[in-house]
């Protein structure tokens, strides 16, 4: 299970460079701003915790700063999960597998609504979507991929 994990979390670390270049290169070929939703969850649950960020923009900076590493969290956290409980995806598919990660990864969103800081998938209509899929997708596919091949070298 401990080396499961540790392929996990080196998985996770490549399905989440693939996450942030396709939502670059989305930011890239459509001219669209980033999204300000891991900064307002960070925000947000810097205040819960009752933590100070400061003042205007310094605040706006340091939620800003911890949405990235939030994002770095969830990535590798999903990936190490998925190593730790790999034992289970045997028999699977590697696209397959991609697949569910990709799911599982976009659950991510949940907190963010709760947290007031997104407005959930009900309203993001198809161009919402496609933006939210497409990176995450291509999060579950490089993860599971990763994983298959150390997990299998060869």
């Amino acid at each position: 299970m401990r080396t499961g994990l540790v392929h996990g979390l080196i998985a996770g670390a490549a399905g989440t460079l693939a996450l942030n270049a396709a939502t670059y290169l989305d930011m890239s070929v459509r001219a669209r701003s980033a999204s300000t939703v891991p900064t307002r969850s960070a925000a947000r649950l810097a205040e819960r915790a009752g933590i100070d960020l400061g003042e205007d923009v310094a605040a706006e900076r340091r939620a800003e700063g911890l949405g990235a590493l939030l994002g770095y969290a969830v990535g590798l956290g999903f990936g190490a999960a998925y190593g730790a409980l790999s034992a289970g995806t045997r028999g699977l598919p590697t696209w397959s597998a991609g697949m569910l990660l990709a799911a599982a990864t976009m659950t991510a969103e949940l907190p963010a609504t709760r947290l007031s800081a997104s407005t959930g998938p009900g309203a993001w209509g198809v161009n919402g979507w496609l933006t939210g899929i497409v990176p995450h997708v291509a999060y579950g596919m490089t993860a599971a991929a990763v994983y298959a091949r150390i997990e299998r070298p060869g």
